[in-house]
């Protein structure tokens, strides 16, 4: 089998992640793949030795990425065409497979609604549609998305790198902080953009502060909101308190320092930073929206409020800090989760049984 894999992303989180935990997967079961992506994408160097790597110019308004696709697709001739993200590989991707008369695929990662006209027209496009949580298929049954084209692989973690004891050295040393040994750490591992709602918990921690002074926040994540939430740091007093560390590729050593990960998404379709916290025993509080109840269990793993509630997200934020068993008991019910229910080989086994499908599928249409 051979497939021929299609990502956009430039960093190694989201889903990059789960296109590498994929690709290693695959490998072992001795599919041959194709890695379609941008030049000196992350991705590239981490997967070599699972794929043959291709890096092409990328762009969601470069219509000529659908010459490049068809040569390249018309030549490798795989099996399906898996496409992983949206930027130049969803509609585009799309017309380039069905001009080489390929099976496609393409997987849902976010749970934000599109136009209907645009989903009628779009998801003709694909033999198959994975969703990577339960949320994103329900609003894509909403939208009109037959039920026999749509099926639920979740997304997956490797567990192991998490699996390690905190060196708050290391942490203060990696992010160049000198905090005191006895402070409360609430991580926030998201890109900086509206709808992960960092401006929802900066309303929040006035509140959490006065009630816990030793919390400290620390904000891992770049993008275009960096600048806005800096301003509403120093409007609101915090700059003492909250730290804008960036984008880190060293979670797995800094996570098992938190107390306690946030993470108030006004939309989310599963969310990995989440699978991450669990792994690193770290109890979490989040939204209840898109796929998220299915990576945090309320009272299970975390606490699940409202989404855009500042006075909820207070609350449950300086209740759990307050309760260090309670923490410990979500922690460790946390790893255990994880570890059962988003395991990369049942994702891996969950996509190989759609491809393998679709070539049945394909070979009983053109079968005489």
């Amino acid at each position: 089998m051979k497939i021929v894999h299609i990502e956009s992303g430039r960093q190694l989180y989201g889903g990059a992640l789960q296109v590498l935990y994929l690709l290693q997967g695959l490998a072992a079961e001795g599919v041959e793949n194709v890695l379609l992506c941008r030049p000196n994408a992350a991705l590239a160097e981490h997967a070599h030795p699972y794929a043959t790597i291709i890096q092409l110019p990328m762009s969601d308004v470069d219509l000529r990425l659908i010459g490049r696709l068809v040569r390249i697709l018309c030549q490798h001739q795989p099996d399906v065409v898996h496409l992983h993200s949206r930027i130049g590989a969803d509609v585009m991707g799309g017309l380039a497979a069905r001009w080489c008369r390929l099976p496609v695929v393409h997987t849902r990662r976010v749970d934000n609604p599109e136009p209907r006209w645009q989903v009628a027209l779009k998801y003709r496009l694909y033999d198959q549609v994975i969703a990577i949580s339960e949320g994103i298929a329900e609003v894509l049954r909403a939208q009109g998305v037959p039920e026999h084209r749509l099926c639920v692989v979740r997304s997956a973690l490797d567990t192991t790198p998490y699996q390690q004891p905190c060196a708050r050295a290391t942490l203060n040393q990696r992010l160049g902080l000198n905090l005191d040994p006895d402070a409360l750490l609430i991580g926030v591992v998201a890109q900086l953009i509206p709808r992960k709602g960092h401006q929802v918990l900066l309303a929040a921690l006035p509140e959490v502060f006065a009630k816990e002074p030793r919390a400290q926040v620390l904000l891992f994540g770049q993008g275009a909101q960096e600048s806005s939430l800096r301003a509403q740091i120093a409007a609101s007093g915090l700059q003492q308190q909250v730290h804008l560390c960036g984008f880190r590729d060293d979670l797995s050593e800094l996570l098992p320092c938190l107390q306690l990960l946030v993470h108030p998404a006004l939309r989310e379709g599963l969310g990995i930073a989440l699978l991450q916290a669990s792994a690193a025993g770290v109890p979490i509080i989040t939204s209840r929206v898109g796929g998220i109840p299915e990576a945090v269990r309320d009272g299970i793993n975390g606490y699940l409020v409202p989404p855009g509630s500042v006075s909820d997200l207070s609350q449950a934020v300086a209740s759990l800090l307050a309760d260090p068993t309670l923490r410990q008991r979500l922690g460790d019910q946390g790893r255990v989760l994880v570890k059962q229910q988003f395991a990369p080989a049942v994702m891996v086994q969950g996509n190989l049984a759609v491809y393998q499908q679709i070539i049945r599928n394909r070979a009983a249409r053109d079968a005489p």
